[in-house]
């Protein structure tokens, strides 16, 4: 982008492009991304709290290298609020039915130890 924050031609969207798959994407920036669904459904099922929750215990663990994004529908309204985690190597791991105190505890066994926590996850009954 120029000065402006204008993309004038296809190199400088290429750049855009480049700089924005090594922050979001997990295999190539090497970083976490964990991401909360925060549309309508997941708001109503207390996403927000989820959110905050991760990001306090990001900010206590000192893990400034986790990016954690908002989203918008997830699609499974009926699982909210949600939660994905995505590790280099790893794949992407969903967590259902979340709340602040199950996100602390992904945060220290999935972030930090490498343990998904299968009992969490859409792929178990709750």
């Amino acid at each position: 982008m120029d000065e402006k924050g204008i993309i004038r031609n296809f190199d400088m969207l290429q750049a855009v492009k480049e700089r924005t798959l090594l922050r979001l994407d997990p295999e190539l920036g090497k970083k976490a991304r964990v991401v909360v669904g925060l549309a309508t459904c997941g708001v109503a099922a207390g996403a927000q709290g989820v959110y905050d929750a991760i990001a306090a215990e990001l900010e206590k663990q000192g893990l400034k290298d986790v990016l954690l994004v908002r989203t918008g529908c997830v699609g499974i309204c009926q699982f909210e609020p949600v939660v994905e985690v995505h590790l280099p190597n790893q794949g992407k791991t969903t967590y259902v039915h979340m709340t602040p105190e199950k996100a602390v505890r992904m945060v220290d066994q999935h972030l930090l130890g490498g343990n998904a926590i299968a009992e969490y996850t859409i792929g178990t009954k709750q």
